[in-house]
Parts: structure tokens; C-alpha cells; sequence
């Protein structure tokens, strides 16, 4: 008997580098996900255009994130990789949906008031449907988990509410998804401010180490991160969060607990912290830069697997929008 597996579906937007705080609270779960899940993976270009940047940045974030993905494990053969825009069914899904969500419900997004408020000068009405469009990356792929923050929750909670909507007016044909929190922990704070999450919007680029910096940028980063004026190594996230943090780092890095990192530098100083930060996360991060610049040394070849992973995707989800459009009378 074949035993079919849950599908999950997953998507990054190209809105810039990735920092550390990226790669272990998401992408380094995506990849543990393959062993469990048919996963979805997808660099969702379509939902970046709601800010405004030039066509160069963001073509080369494009380039740049689907070569990640690859780079940190997402195996095309065991998941589904590719890029929004290169299957044009989730710009059709979104506007089938559309027409089932409610504008009040749009009003209550959470993610639409705060957006606004940091673009006041560019309030467009993409950033406004924003969750219709997430909401047809997931159900076009009868998605049955969406790995995300507990900040993203409300965009899951919406794609069910229309989902449930569209089955109670025409029969079952969207799968209803859950979301997929990971289990509280592991969260990188700003190396300048230790009470903040590191962020790549941060105005201040030694507050975060992007998953490209070099060994050299690293280690002048963690040489300016803040601890304290007390001089001891102590696991202590609400006193010392500054040094909690690089244990922390330390412990995902090594693969074991802050407490067993604790241990290992609780006779040492932070400079030793620092160093050894330093050189955990140059070699957790090496491999990876180097495989993404050997995919970026060969744009066509990248592309052409851009390609194949768009007509893979391409396959499932053009049935699932036929699906829908035979639901509501739409003609072949």
C-alpha cells in the first residue's frame, strides 16, 4: 500500500539577504521538513512588489534565494522548488479568491496597519490584499501544514476562513491547512540591541550577519556585539541577554543546549565567547556561500532549474485551479 504524505508549503520573499535569524528559525527546519512532508517551496516574488525597488535588486534577490534554498538542502528531488511568478496560477487563484473575502476581513489584518504605518508614502492596494494572494500559494497545493512564526498565524487563520467559505458554497475542493509553529526557542536578538529580534531591515547593518557575510564581516560583528559589564558567561536571557544571545547562537551552531554552552565557556571571558561564535558559525555558513556562488557563477543553468521546478509546481497546481474554476461554472 503506498502511503501518500501531508504536504506543507513554504515561501521566502526576495526582499534581501536572509540573516542567521532566518536560516535557524525557518530554512534550517524546511530542510528537516523533507524528511516528513511533500514540501512546497517557493521564493514568492509576486508579494515583493508591494515595496518599492529596482528591477536589478530585485531580479538578483530572485536569482539569489532560489540559489539559497538549494544551497542549504531543500532537495528538488524529495520538494517542489520554484518561483511564484514563474507559475502563473497563483495570480489567477488569487483573483477566484478574491471574489470570497470579505473586505472587513482585509481591515483586520494586522500586517496591512503596520506596513502602512513604515510606507506611508506608498499605502497601494497589493499591500492591502497582501493575504489573498498568500492564501492561493497555499491552497493551490492542498497544502495540510504552513511552517511559520506566531507572528504569521492570521494569514493561515484567513486562507482557512476562505477555503471553508469556497467548500461550503460548492463542495470540497480545497484542503483545509494548519498552522506549523515551531516550539519556542532558538529566536536570534540584534547583536546591538539584545531585547530586539535581529532584523535585515535594520537600519544598522552590525545589528544582524547576513547569511553572505564573510568570516571577516562576522567576526568584526560579534567584536561589536554587546554584552554587559559584568565579565561572567551565564545563560541569563532576561539579565544578560547580550551574552545569552551568542550562547545561543553558539548552541544552534554546535547542536547542543545553551546550558552545555554555558558550560564550555563559563571559565573563559566574552572575547573567547566571541571568537568561538565566530568560528561556528563560519563553518555552518562557508558551505553554504560557497555552493550559492557556484550556482551564481552559471545563470543559465540556474535558470533552466528555475524552469524545472516551475513546471513541477506548474503541474499540481493548474489542477487545482481547474478544480475550482469547474466548481464555480467557469467554462475549460
Amino acid at each position: 500500500m503506498i502511503i501518500m504524505r501531508r504536504r506543507s508549503f513554504s515561501g521566502i520573499q526576495p526582499s534581501g539577504i536572509p540573516t542567521i535569524g532566518n536560516y535557524f528559525g525557518a530554512l534550517r527546519h524546511w530542510v528537516n521538513m523533507q524528511d516528513e512532508y511533500d514540501g512546497v517551496y517557493c521564493v514568492v516574488d509576486m508579494h515583493a512588489l508591494t515595496i518599492r525597488r529596482s528591477p536589478q535588486e530585485l531580479a538578483g534577490n530572485i536569482r539569489y534565494l532560489y540559489a539559497l534554498l538549494r544551497a542549504v538542502g531543500i532537495d528538488p528531488d524529495r520538494s517542489t522548488l520554484f518561483v511564484q511568478s514563474h507559475v502563473p496560477a497563483h495570480a489567477q487563484m488569487m483573483w477566484l479568491l478574491s471574489c470570497y473575502t470579505m473586505y472587513g476581513e482585509m481591515l483586520r489584518m494586522t500586517q496591512f496597519k503596520d506596513k502602512s504605518k513604515k510606507h506611508p508614502d506608498n499605502v497601494n492596494t497589493g499591500l492591502f490584499i497582501y493575504p489573498v494572494l498568500q492564501a492561493a500559494d497555499i491552497l493551490l497545493y492542498d497544502a495540510h501544514a504552513v511552517p511559520i512564526g506566531a507572528d504569521q498565524k492570521q494569514h493561515v487563520e484567513i486562507t482557512r476562513d476562505i477555503a471553508e467559505r469556497v467548500n461550503a458554497l460548492y463542495g470540497p475542493v480545497f484542503t483545509l491547512p494548519e498552522p506549523l509553529i515551531p516550539p519556542v526557542g532558538g529566536k536570534i536578538l540584534s547583536l546591538l540591541d539584545p531585547t530586539r529580534k535581529m532584523d535585515k531591515s535594520d537600519p544598522l547593518p552590525g545589528a544582524y550577519i547576513s547569511l553572505d557575510d564573510s568570516r571577516a564581516a562576522i567576526a568584526q560583528k560579534l567584536k561589536r556585539a554587546v554584552t554587559d559589564s559584568e565579565g561572567s558567561v551565564r545563560y541569563d536571557p532576561e539579565h544578560k541577554p547580550g551574552v545569552s544571545n551568542l550562547l545561543g547562537i553558539y548552541s544552534l551552531c554546535e547542536g547542543i543546549t545553551t546550558r552545555e554552552a554555558e558550560g564550555i565557556f563559563s571559565q573563559g571571558g566574552y572575547g573567547a565567547l566571541k571568537d568561538a561564535v565566530t568560528e561556528a558559525l563560519d563553518a555552518t555558513l562557508a558551505p553554504v556561500r560557497e555552493k550559492v556562488a557556484c550556482y551564481l557563477a552559471d545563470l543559465p543553468q540556474l535558470d533552466a532549474l528555475m524552469r524545472e521546478g516551475a513546471e513541477k509546481a506548474s503541474a499540481y497546481a493548474d489542477t487545482v485551479l481547474r478544480k475550482l474554476c469547474a466548481a464555480l461554472g467557469l467554462l475549460p
